[in-house]
């Protein structure tokens, strides 16, 4: 007689009426949030030109048409609504809104309101996970697909990647694993190195938050990385590639956390599996923000994915606001 295995699932609960209050209050909160981020921003001097309107009212503008979701002109009559609660001094047309994502001052800045909206966040994250994501430019394929898809095996022999530079750009990001906040993010190519962008998010992020812990992919395997990791006082869960060993001429570093890796797997592999939170963070960006970017521009490009990446933050806001009774208050000293 065969006995079935049976399997039991870990099952998260979900506060429902958070979620509820979260959900039918986004976007009244999401305007008010972004108006207070705003605040902290100051204005580019302008040397030349004709006076354009305030550099609060360009980010509020892009960053809610992002949010939104849809096309410039439909977008027109939320920004009216906005401009009539005071939101931003001046309404600009639809053809603006274009206009100022191609504006390369406004990149830093917009990565700088991603890090900023991280902060009231503070408090709860301790351990990050990193990883990249493909956003589409236009072709109908997913990055899943095109990065790891059957073109990579074909007649038993591996094959180059279908990803073309100029059908993707790549989000590289860092985010704690309880609330899914993005703390840093680089907006790169769409065949830019995961490890050459590891340093600038661990060196973002460990600016602003207590790191007690990164976990990252293959991908982020190297002694430089985990002494990184470890000279902020925290440990990397890094997975570590098919291949690698550890013998007496290996770095110090990499020796301790292979040893570790290989006698404490099932301890290591418990926090290294926080690294699917980031996963997490993409598939929330994707499914409402959408997988694609209208830009045709590179730069336009990045700083709408840089936008959603805004929302995505200023939408974890709103969660914890109701679910961990979080006060966001922003650009505090010390």
């Amino acid at each position: 007689m065969q006995s079935a295995l049976h399997v039991v699932r870990p099952s998260y609960p979900q506060n429902w009426q958070a979620y509820n209050n979260a959900q039918t209050n986004e976007k009244d909160l999401f305007q008010s949030l972004l108006v207070e981020l705003l605040k902290g921003v100051g204005e580019p001097s302008q040397t030349m030109g004709r006076p354009r309107i305030p550099f609060e009212d360009m980010i509020f503008s892009v960053a809610f048409k992002v949010f939104s979701t849809v096309s410039g002109r439909r977008f027109m009559s939320d920004l009216r609504d906005a401009h009539a609660k005071g939101h931003i001094s001046k309404l600009p047309c639809y053809n603006s809104i274009f206009n100022y994502l191609e504006s390369e001052t406004l990149t830093p800045y917009l990565k700088m309101l991603v890090e900023e909206s991280s902060m009231p966040l503070q408090a709860i994250e301790r351990d990050f996970a990193v990883d990249s994501s493909g956003f589409s430019t236009g072709v109908y394929k997913k990055w899943a697909d095109a990065k790891w898809g059957n073109v990579r095996i074909k007649y038993g022999e591996k094959q180059p990647s279908d990803v073309n530079r100029k059908d993707w750009v790549k989000a590289h990001v860092m985010c704690g694993v309880k609330t899914n906040v993005i703390t840093a993010i680089e907006v790169t190519h769409a065949h830019a190195s995961d490890h050459g962008q590891f340093q600038t998010l661990v060196e973002t992020t460990s600016q602003n938050f207590v790191v007690d812990s990164v976990a990252g992919d293959k991908a982020y395997s190297s002694y430089r990385n985990l002494q990184l990791v470890l000279s902020k006082a925290a440990m990397p869960y890094i997975d570590f590639k098919v291949n690698a060993k550890a013998d007496r001429n290996s770095p110090g570093a990499w020796r301790r956390m292979f040893h570790y890796y290989s006698y404490n797997k099932e301890e290591f592999m418990r926090h290294y599996h926080k690294r699917s939170n980031v996963e997490t963070v993409f598939h929330m960006m994707k499914s409402k923000f959408g997988d694609k970017v209208r830009s045709k521009t590179p730069t336009a490009q990045m700083n709408e994915v840089l936008c959603k990446a805004l929302c995505h933050n200023l939408s974890c806001l709103i969660q914890s606001m109701f679910e961990l009774n979080i006060k966001p208050d922003f650009w505090q000293e010390g």
